[in-house]
């Protein structure tokens, strides 16, 4: 049975081929099957990393999902939408919106967080669904999500993997990484194949930062 959740798109096609031709120049690509992944090593300095977990604890909660998504045990880290004031994260934000060469108001404020020992988020799409309860509001506030660019800011002693189970690719946590992948297919329909978990972490902490970026306009 084939998975629908979106129509192609013009307009998100040329975004996917825009930011993946700029990241071929300046990202290393991950050989994937259907799927534009990249990653960057010393995306974030240890400081700023160190800076930035302070900010995820100052203010974390236990994290969300939309309602029609939630499920018991799925999503059990702890997250915040971090302070665009701060110079930090402002900085960050930029540094982020010239990576993938799109435009910064066209991204989501900076999310943190924070996985503690057995934490995990189950295997998910960061894509919204057309079909889903949300889409409509999604949609008029920027859109769907196109591209998804997440940075490690830590090592946990153990697990804490980011897995993408249906192209057999586990990407381990490396401090200041960050890695980036295309939500969308080549003609601009939501990409099932981008589906993705955050592994358990077995031991230690694990802190993440991550910013999605929207066809349009965000807020």
């Amino acid at each position: 049975m084939i998975e629908f959740h979106g129509h192609p798109s013009s307009k998100r096609a040329a975004i996917g081929a825009q930011v993946a031709a700029h990241l071929d120049r300046v990202a290393t690509r991950i050989e994937a099957p259907g799927v534009e992944l990249y990653y960057r090593e010393a995306f974030l300095s240890q400081d700023e990393c160190a800076a930035l977990i302070a900010l995820i604890d100052a203010d974390r909660r236990p994290s969300t999902l939309f309602p029609e998504d939630a499920q018991a045990d799925f999503r059990t880290s702890e997250s915040c939408d971090l302070d665009t004031w701060s110079p930090l994260v402002r900085t960050v934000d930029a540094r982020f919106a010239e990576l993938l060469a799109l435009p910064p108001a066209n991204a989501e404020t900076l999310q943190g967080q924070r996985y503690g020992p057995t934490q995990k988020y189950g295997a998910h799409h960061d894509f919204f669904s057309e079909t889903s309860a949300y889409w409509k509001k999604v949609s008029a506030v920027g859109g769907q999500r196109t591209w998804t660019a997440m940075a490690y800011l830590n090592v946990p002693e153990a697990g804490g993997g980011t897995n993408f189970p249906r192209l057999g690719i586990e990407v381990q946590p490396r401090v200041g990484m960050v890695v980036i992948w295309n939500n969308m297919a080549a003609d601009g329909s939501p990409n099932v194949a981008t589906l993705h978990e955050g592994r358990p972490v077995e031991a230690g902490v694990k802190y993440v930062v991550t910013k999605w970026f929207r066809e349009n306009a965000w807020g």
